[in-house]
Order: structure tokens, then C-alpha cells, then sequence
């Protein structure tokens, strides 16, 4: 199994060989890839769970068009479905969401891919950025998040507590027009759903509608950002406070209650890939 190898191995390497690494020459090399000829079932998995106060409902094998592989790329989108459905999304509290007009997809590589440590990245694009309510993510959390679906024991840890960190990749809320994301790690404040959203974020501009790589990288003991391989931030010392292993969350949520002006969103995604560093002769 993907999970149980890598937890192993990369943990193994970032408690007894990180110091040799960083004392040595080394190059990254893919050790996970997914360009989407198909939606590979061993990769991701949808998820489904009401967060953040989200106005839209998560549904599954994308139906109402909310997910769809064709031509080498991944869309997501949320749809407005022009009244009101039943949701069978629940929240934190057990409380379930409300009916609503809008679905969308989530996909989750937990329990699938997970990584500690390394260089995550998506090639994406976003069309017609800035929308009001539009909130697309490309993001990571810790393996050991107690969040739907849990199919493992050790499962049982709150965000944003060790083993249930956060990293945003690439977060577009249109809050602040078109054209610009956020990159941040989430500061834990050390309680379940006690996380600091502002204090380790950069907001960087780009042109969404166009097609980008977003990354981040473990490098020494610092967590770097960066876009289309240009370093745009880093956090010197936060590797140390991430040091679990992560999965991927790709997903299009809508943050509020604004009418959409048009049927759909999209975010596509060309391809999502991890590196890991080795050592070179």
C-alpha cells in the first residue's frame, strides 16, 4: 500500500538521514505522478464534508458534471443546479448541510498518496478568476486527520494539531478580485480548530486563467513556495513544525451565498506530482 510504505520510508529518512541529505549533494526525483488520462481510483478519492460555512454541496463520481477527466486534464467545478437538493455533507458538529442549488467536487489522495516532507506540485488554471463566492484550492493535510473519510485507526487527530497540519498551495478567494492566490502554512495554536490563517500567508498575483505550476518544497528546515519554479516565499524554519506525512485536496467550493452569474466554475488541472530529494553520487 502506497501509504503505509512511504509513511515508513520518508519518516525513517527525515528523523536518521536529513542531516546527511543536507550535508550532501542531491537531486530531486518523481517518485508520484498523475496527468490524468483517467481518474485513477488508486490516486484520489472524492470527499465529501461541510467546512468553512461552504454554500455548495460535495457530491460523488461527479455527478451533475461537478468532476471530469477527458483530454489529459482534470475539471472541477462547481454547477449551480437551478433549485435547491438535499446535501449529504455533515460538518465537525454532525450537523448536516442544508439543501442547496450548488454542487461541486472534492478529491482527496488520503489514504491513497501520502507523502512526508518533499516537493508537491500542480499544473492548474482558473478561468474568469475573481467571481464572488469563487474559492478553488490545491492543497495538502496531514495523514492523520480525523475528517471523512476515515478508514484507518490512528485517524483520530483534529485539525490543525501535529498530524493534522495544513499547507495552502494555492487558494484563489475572490474576496480580492481576480488574478491572485494565497500560499500559507497554518499556524496551530495547539487545540482542535484552533488555526492562525493570516500569520504565514503571501498573497501573490498571476494570471489564473492561464496555466501555472504551484509548488512547495521541504528545503532544510524551511517550507518554500513557489510558482512556475520561481521561489515567491519561505517560511525559514517551518519544515520542522510539518514534519507528517501529508495528502493532496483539490477543490472548488463557493465561500458564500452569491447568486453565480453564469452556471458553472472551473478549475483544471493538468497534472499533480511529488519529488523527493535523493542523494547524487
Amino acid at each position: 500500500m502506497i501509504r503505509a510504505l512511504h509513511i515508513f520510508v520518508l519518516n525513517l529518512l527525515w528523523l536518521s538521514g536529513a542531516d546527511v541529505l543536507a550535508q550532501q549533494p542531491a537531486a530531486w526525483e518523481v517518485d508520484f505522478f498523475d496527468n490524468f488520462d483517467t481518474f485513477n481510483h488508486e490516486h484520489w478519492q472524492d470527499q465529501l464534508l461541510w467546512v468553512n460555512d461552504e454554500d455548495q454541496c460535495y457530491v460523488r463520481e461527479g455527478q451533475f458534471g461537478t468532476r471530469e477527466v477527458s483530454n489529459g486534464t482534470l475539471i472541477l467545478r462547481v454547477v449551480d443546479l437551478g433549485e435547491p437538493r438535499t446535501c449529504f455533507n455533515w460538518n465537525k458538529q454532525g450537523v448536516q448541510h442544508p439543501p442547496s442549488r450548488y454542487a461541486a467536487g472534492r478529491i482527496a489522495s488520503k489514504n491513497r498518496v501520502e507523502f512526508a516532507r518533499g516537493r508537491w506540485t500542480a499544473r492548474l488554471r482558473v478561468k474568469d478568476s475573481g467571481q464572488p463566492g469563487m474559492f478553488p484550492a490545491w492543497w495538502l493535510l496531514g495523514a492523520l486527520n480525523n475528517e471523512p473519510p476515515v478508514e484507518e485507526p490512528n485517524e483520530n487527530v483534529c485539525w490543525p494539531v501535529r498530524g493534522s497540519g495544513e499547507i495552502d498551495i494555492f487558494e484563489h478567494h475572490s474576496d480580492g478580485g481576480p488574478d491572485h492566490y494565497a500560499a500559507r502554512a497554518i499556524q496551530s495554536l495547539g487545540y482542535c480548530g484552533g488555526g492562525d490563517w493570516q500569520s504565514k500567508m503571501l498573497v501573490q498575483g498571476a494570471d489564473l486563467a492561464e496555466y501555472h505550476e504551484y509548488s512547495v518544497e521541504w528545503l532544510g528546515e524551511d517550507l518554500v513556495f513557489r510558482l512556475d519554479g520561481a521561489e515567491v516565499y519561505r517560511l525559514p524554519g517551518e519544515a520542522a513544525n510539518l514534519p507528517e506525512p501529508m495528502f493532496a485536496v483539490l477543490n472548488f467550493a463557493k465561500i458564500n451565498a452569491s447568486s453565480m452569474s453564469v452556471r458553472q466554475w472551473e478549475m483544471e488541472v493538468d497534472w499533480v506530482r511529488h519529488e523527493r530529494l535523493v542523494p547524487t553520487p
